[in-house]
């Protein structure tokens, strides 16, 4: 679909949030509201992440006006795991553009498994989005540089700068996946059979599951979902990481891909894009207002966490984020002329 909008001023929607008190009591709610929850699984399919304290629990939400509201573990650190997905993706489409990262990766839902390789293969070897994993390899694929180690400098240099810190690597958790990342090592290698990438694919996989191993906290989740709310501005920091386009690009995936098979029931209950990671961790974006980060291990069938995704949803709701939500303008409810009965009896 091609949309001709050349030579229009495109206008952007934000909002305001409640004041800083509001925000910090709603935050310390969402967490003690959920940390309780016991449903969910520990990841166990990577080694290392089997380890992982299932009653650890953390939540952030980080203002485009730069403060910073934190309850439970958000300071502890875990691999960023599918998370760096959604900003990787932004900082190649920094780099290609939007019509090339359009072409090059795609921006549909597979409706099928985040690994699934059926879908590559109905696809005409088509990676479809830069959620999934063939779509991640894609983008890691494009990341500028010549060698392996320039990309990834260049990721983890980008992925510090959302975050507002140096962002490290966790050997433990990078040497476990790569002992068990057969999976991803075919998906790239059928890319590569499909002339979707053209980088060596064993160097793509190396270099994506290193991405995957940065560690980071629930507060960190929060400052990068904040710059993508903040039009590519880090709020702390005050750097510019990417374009307010970039950021509307990768919102819109993330809306539309972020939580896998689960990403139109998540916006159905939640209304605002969103992406989990395997280690626990889940960024959501209210566009113009905040981000939200959290951490819980437990996951879902889906592999996503549990008590975030319901901390998230009462953030949403409590703090007004959902981007579908409305209501009557300039009139109140009290002198709405009511035509729900207008025809019965009374």
């Amino acid at each position: 679909m091609e949309l001709d909008v050349d030579g229009v001023a495109e206008r952007v929607s934000t909002g305001a949030l409640p004041s800083w008190d509001d925000v910090e009591h709603l935050v310390q709610d969402a967490f003690e509201r959920n940390r309780g929850v016991t449903e969910g699984t520990v990841a166990d399919y990577i080694p290392a992440l089997a380890v992982a304290d299932p009653a650890l629990f953390g939540v952030s939400v980080a203002e485009v006006n730069g403060a910073v509201h934190s309850a439970g573990d958000v300071g502890h650190a875990f691999s960023i795991q599918s998370i760096s997905k959604a900003f990787v993706y932004a900082l190649v489409c920094e780099e290609l553009g939007h019509e090339l990262a359009l072409e090059r990766v795609g921006v549909n839902n597979t409706g099928l498994a985040f690994n699934s390789v059926m879908a590559i293969e109905l696809n005409d070897g088509h990676p479809m989005n830069p959620m999934v994993n063939a779509g991640a390899l894609a983008t890691t694929a494009l990341v500028p540089g010549a060698t392996a180690d320039e990309r990834w400098a260049f990721i983890q240099d980008g992925l510090s700068r959302f975050a507002g810190r140096r962002l490290e690597l966790d050997t433990g958790v990078y040497e476990s996946e790569t002992a068990t990342n057969q999976r991803n090592q075919a998906i790239a290698r059928l890319l590569e059979s499909y002339g979707r990438i053209t980088a060596d694919p064993v160097e793509v996989v190396d270099v994506y599951t290193r991405q995957c191993s940065l560690l980071v906290t629930a507060r960190d989740l929060a400052v990068m979902g904040a710059t993508l709310a903040d039009g590519g501005v880090n709020p702390v920091t005050g750097e510019r990481v990417v374009s307010q386009h970039v950021c509307r690009d990768t919102l819109a995936v993330m809306a539309a891909s972020g939580l896998y098979e689960q990403s139109g029931e998540w916006l159905f209950e939640i209304g605002i894009p969103g992406k989990s990671g395997v280690a626990g961790g889940l960024v959501a974006i209210a566009p113009g207002k905040a981000g939200i980060g959290t951490f819980s291990p437990p996951l879902d069938a889906a592999g996503n966490s549990v008590r975030g995704q319901r901390a998230t949803a009462f953030l949403s709701r409590s703090l007004g984020l959902n981007v579908f939500a409305s209501g009557v303008h300039g009139r109140p409810d009290a002198q709405l002329h009511d035509t729900s009965t207008e025809g019965q009896e009374r």
